[in-house]
């Protein structure tokens, strides 16, 4: 088995992720030896007796700043060669599949939990190697966006959903919304399956099911459509 792969959190919160990370799939994946997690709490890197992650910013205005000093330790303390430090912000890239496959080919990640009204910019310029946004909104603060990150990356890494071929065929992983999917009773409140599934015939169920994700990501996402033809 290749090397796991090592994930790690920076935050204030940890007991946020303690659930997330012992559940379903990401539990079976840390179980198998395919990701190692680690949450650090950033706390321990302050010096002073309150144990200050924050402060008032220079020049004024409303909210505090993540100080850099205990995030910078706190990095430091778990880095490795090579490794990716994302930080988690509204400002980042859009998150997409194709940076989730990316992450997931990483050996190391850490995840750096922004909270209150942000970082010092001196960690954005001088320790992330990655800025991320999962959407044009704002939460109370990075724990959870690293989750989705963390959950969306993990599920790729291969051996961890058994069968790596789910992984190809899903929503987004040709630029498409995935195709409609049945399953047992055939007839429910008189609604049938199509009966191309039921035909045993795999290159015209292949092709239904590809003008089916093509028409939904139609009507659903045009703008992936354009980018496709793009």
């Amino acid at each position: 088995m290749d090397a796991p792969l090592r994930i790690d959190v920076i935050t204030i919160f940890p007991g946020m992720l303690k659930g997330f990370l012992e559940e379903s799939i990401l539990k079976r994946a840390a179980q198998k030896g395919h990701v190692v997690f680690n949450v650090v709490e950033l706390r321990q890197f302050t010096t002073d007796r309150h144990q200050s992650t924050d402060d008032r910013p220079f020049g004024g205005g409303a909210g505090m700043v993540m100080k850099p000093e205990p995030l910078f330790k706190a990095v430091e303390s778990v880095m490795t060669p090579g490794a990716r430090v994302i930080l988690m912000t509204p400002q980042g890239r859009r998150f997409g599949q194709d940076d989730a496959v990316g992450l997931s080919q990483a050996r190391h990640l850490i995840f750096i939990c922004g909270h209150y009204e942000g970082v010092d910019e001196r960690v954005r310029t001088h320790l992330a190697t990655d800025e991320i946004s999962i959407g044009d909104y704002v939460l109370t603060n990075g724990v959870l966006p690293a989750a989705v990150v963390i959950d969306a990356v993990v599920r790729l890494v291969p051996g961890v959903l058994g069968n790596d071929d789910t992984t190809r065929e899903e929503s987004f992983a040709e630029g498409l919304l995935e195709y409609p999917h049945y399953t047992r009773p055939r007839v429910f409140r008189g609604l049938d399956v199509p009966g191309v599934l039921l035909s045993g015939d795999h290159e015209e169920i292949s092709r239904w099911r590809r003008d089916q994700a093509e028409r939904r990501t139609k009507e659903k996402r045009p703008d992936l459509m354009r980018m496709r033809e793009l």
